[in-house]
């Protein structure tokens, strides 16, 4: 079963595997329609994501945006009323008012909606083929790969008197090391060559050729086995914040399933035999 349309976020899939999610607000550099609530547009990414994970057809999905524009973060303009947009994705907490009510919003709703895209099994890649904003270049980051160009530029919080959210705060010393992400924490701007150099970005192209790079990168991905794209993932993830020893541990583990499963007897075949392999999954 798919997930509930909308038109400011599209869904497209392909029978290649490959499934475009596309911010669709271009009038507005694709900024966000609400903030955590059930049908704003983080909740919606999420939702969109796990619906692809769920569907095996789906082997590769690309978050992009329509136009000019990734995605430019909240809209500072215009927000939806609840009866357009649905109640907090928190739920009925029933938060009492005062000045903690924030620090919840942001932790059960906005904070929580982001790390979704982390945790999904399949690959994910970020196209980004103009500003990432606030909220946009956080779940940028989220994504396993990050593909720009020459339009590409990342853009913190900070003009709107804000801190990064757990993509920025978390992924970015990770990424570039602490005294880089210190630097754009306290200037807010980053384009996309210094994002490259850096190691933000895995691909730096020119705009012409930002989508067929991003094709060709998932027909390779698309070619190699499912399950060990899904596990490396995790495992990969998990070891972050882990250690060498219980690394050793979950790549043992998980090397004797992949031995045994379809996939890796269809891979050996398909060497043996000199033909290109038919995987699915299990």
């Amino acid at each position: 079963m798919g997930p509930q349309l909308v038109d400011y976020l599209l869904y497209e899939k392909e029978d290649d595997g490959i499934l475009w999610i596309k911010f669709n607000r271009p009038e507005k550099m694709n900024a966000l329609y609400g903030t955590a609530e059930t049908m704003g547009t983080v909740a919606k990414v999420g939702e969109y994501m796990r619906a692809a994970d769920d569907d095996p057809d789906v082997r590769v999905i690309v978050l992009t945006g329509v136009g000019r524009g990734f995605c430019s973060g909240a809209d500072l303009k215009t927000r939806p009323t609840e009866d357009e947009i649905g109640p907090n994705v928190e739920g009925a907490r029933n938060l009492q008012d005062g000045v903690d009510r924030m620090r919840q919003h942001f932790y059960h709703g906005f904070t929580k909606l982001h790390r979704d895209i982390s945790i999904i099994r399949k690959p994910t890649i970020a196209m980004i083929n103009g500003a990432a904003v606030g909220s946009g270049m956080d779940m940028a980051l989220h994504c396993d790969i990050r593909i720009g160009c020459e339009k590409t530029r990342f853009i913190g919080y900070q003009q709107a008197g804000q801190i990064m959210e757990n993509g920025g705060c978390y992924y970015l010393p990770k990424m570039v090391g602490l005294g880089r992400a210190l630097e754009f924490a306290y200037t807010g701007s980053l384009p996309a060559e210094r994002a490259y150099e850096w190691g933000m970005l895995n691909h730096l192209v020119s705009s012409e050729e930002l989508e067929a790079t991003t094709r060709e990168l998932c027909g390779r991905i698309i070619a190699q086995p499912p399950m060990v794209q899904w596990t490396s993932k995790r495992i990969m993830r998990a070891a972050l914040d882990s250690t060498l020893e219980t690394t050793m541990v979950l790549t043992s583990n998980v090397g004797g399933v992949l031995q045994s499963s379809d996939d890796a007897k269809e891979a050996r075949r398909a060497f043996v035999e000199k033909r290109k392999p038919t995987f699915r999954g299990t």
